[in-house]
C-alpha cells in the first residue's frame, strides 16, 4: 500500500485529549500513514506530543507546515472557531482535509470551504463520529435487513453538539428532513461552568420537531428532539420505533459487555418473531416482545483486549465485526477516527466518495440551524433546504466579527493571525458546541 504523509493542526491543551485519540489511531494505521508532523501554536504542546507519539517535526506557523512539510492529508483539531481558516488555508496548499466536527458553524462557512477543496481539487472529510460507532452501525444494519419493518417516530435527546445526534437518526431514518419546528429557552443555573472555563448564571435549551417525509406509499417518519438545560452530568439518548420493534432501552445486559451504554437494543414484536419464542423471555419482558440485548465479544490482540464484534441473537444472529481489530483499534472513538482515517486514504489514493463528507455534515448542521431559526420566529415551521442565511447564523457572524476583528466570511490571512477561544461563538450565541 501506498502510505499518505499526514500531519495534525493543532495537539491538544493535555495528553489524554480527544486530540491524542487521532494521534495514536495515525500510529496504528502505519500501512496507511506516515505520521510526518505537527503543529499548534504552543511550541511546548506540540513537542510533547511529538514526544509521546513518535512524530518527527513539530510546527508552530501552518504557513511553515503547509510550505515545508508539504503533507499530503491534514488533520483540523484546532478550535472551532478557527475551522474556516485553516481548512482554506490547508486546500489552497493543496493538501486534502480532515475537518473536525462540526464542518463549522454557519453553513456560508461551510460552502466556502467545500468551494475551496473543490476548486484545488482536494479531498474533503468531516469526522462525524456519533454514526460510525459499533451500537450505530449494528442498529443501521437492523434497519437495512428490515428487522424493524418500517422506521415510523424517533426520539432524540442530544444535550452537547446536536448534529451528532441527527448524524446517528438520518443514518437510521435513510431520509432527509424537509421540515423542523423549533422552540427554544434559558434557566438559571449555579455551580456551573461553561466548556470554555467560565461560570454560568444561565444556560439555553431547545427542541424541535424534524419531518421525514417518506415517498407516495410510505409515511412521514417524526422525529422529537430535545437539547435539554445541561447539567453537570450531560447524557444522550436516542430510540427509533418501526411497524415491528423499536431500537432502544431494555431490560437485561449481555454477561462481560463493556464501554457501552446500559440497557441499549433491539425489541421485536411481529408474528414472525413470536411463532419462533422458546422459554428464554426476559423475566419483566411481555409476552408480546422479544428482547435482544446487544452483546459486545471482545478477544485478544497481542496481548490488548479488542473488540472483536457487536451482535444481537436474532435468528440469524445480525453481527457488526470491527474491520479495525487487527490493528488493536478498540472503543467507539477510535474506530469512528480509524473509519474517517480510512475514508481519506481511500478517497485520495482509491478515489472512493468519503464516508460521510462533506454534504452530510452540512446537513447535520442545517437540521440545527433551521430548529433555532424555527424558534427565534416564534416556532413558525421552516422548510429544508435552507436557501438564505438565517438569523441565527447572523448573530453567529456578528459576534466572531465582535470577539476576533475580522470578517467571518474572509480576511483568511487575518484570521490566521488571531488566537481563537476554546468557546466558539455558536456556544454565546445559542448554547451549541
Amino acid at each position: 500500500m501506498d502510505r499518505l504523509r499526514i500531519a495534525c493542526i493543532g495537539a491538544g491543551s493535555t495528553l489524554g485529549s480527544r486530540t491524542s485519540g487521532f494521534l495514536e489511531v495515525i500510529n496504528q494505521l502505519d500501512d496507511m500513514y506516515d505520521h510526518c508532523a505537527i503543529m499548534d501554536i504552543s511550541e511546548e504542546n506540540a513537542r510533547a506530543a511529538a514526544a509521546a507519539y513518535d512524530i518527527p517535526e513539530v510546527y508552530t506557523e501552518l504557513d511553515d507546515l503547509l510550505t515545508k512539510c508539504r503533507p499530503d492529508v491534514v488533520v483540523r483539531l484546532t478550535p472551532t472557531d478557527s475551522t474556516f481558516a485553516v481548512c482554506i488555508a490547508a486546500a489552497e496548499a493543496g493538501c486534502h482535509v480532515l475537518n473536525e466536527i462540526p464542518i463549522d458553524f454557519s453553513l456560508p462557512r461551510a460552502d466556502r470551504i467545500i468551494a475551496a477543496c473543490e476548486k484545488n481539487g482536494v479531498k474533503l472529510e468531516v469526522a462525524e463520529n456519533t454514526w460510525t460507532w459499533p451500537r450505530e452501525r449494528l442498529k443501521q444494519m437492523i434497519v437495512e435487513q428490515g428487522l424493524l419493518g418500517e422506521v415510523t417516530h424517533c426520539r432524540l435527546r442530544y444535550p452537547c453538539g446536536a448534529y451528532h445526534g441527527f448524524a446517528a437518526i438520518r443514518k437510521l431514518v435513510g431520509r432527509e428532513a424537509k421540515r423542523v419546528l423549533g422552540w427554544d429557552g434559558a434557566v438559571p443555573v449555579v455551580n456551573m461552568i461553561s466548556y470554555g472555563g467560565e461560570p454560568m448564571s444561565e444556560t439555553m435549551w431547545d427542541g424541535g420537531l424534524i419531518r421525514f417525509p417518506g415517498d407516495p406509499n410510505s409515511h412521514t417518519v417524526s422525529c422529537i428532539f430535545e437539547m435539554p438545560p445541561k447539567r453537570p452530568v450531560w447524557r444522550h439518548f436516542w430510540e427509533v420505533e418501526g411497524t415491528k420493534g423499536y431500537l432502544g432501552a431494555v431490560s437485561a445486559i449481555a454477561d462481560g459487555a463493556k464501554g457501552h451504554r446500559q440497557g441499549e437494543g433491539l425489541v421485536l414484536d411481529d408474528p414472525e418473531t413470536l411463532q419462533q419464542l422458546t422459554d428464554d423471555f426476559e423475566a419483566a419482558a411481555d409476552e408480546r416482545e422479544r428482547e435482544y440485548p446487544i452483546e459486545w465479544v471482545y478477544g485478544e490482540r497481542a496481548g490488548r483486549e479488542v473488540l472483536e464484534c457487536v451482535r444481537v441473537n436474532t435468528d440469524p444472529p445480525v453481527v457488526w465485526e470491527n474491520p479495525y481489530a487487527r490493528y488493536g483499534i478498540s472503543g467507539d472513538d477510535a474506530i469512528s477516527k480509524a473509519t474517517y482515517l480510512e475514508s481519506m486514504y481511500r478517497a485520495v489514493v482509491d478515489d472512493q466518495p468519503p464516508v460521510y463528507g462533506a454534504e452530510n455534515a452540512r446537513r447535520d448542521m442545517e437540521l440545527w440551524i433551521a430548529i433555532r431559526e424555527s424558534a427565534w420566529r416564534g416556532s413558525e415551521w421552516i422548510d429544508l433546504p435552507l436557501t438564505e442565511v438565517t438569523s441565527v447564523e447572523d448573530a453567529m457572524h456578528e459576534e466572531f466579527e465582535r470577539r476576533y476583528g475580522c470578517d467571518p466570511l474572509g480576511d483568511i490571512d487575518r484570521q490566521l493571525r488571531v488566537t481563537y477561544d476554546r468557546t466558539p461563538v455558536m456556544w454565546t450565541v445559542a448554547g451549541w458546541l
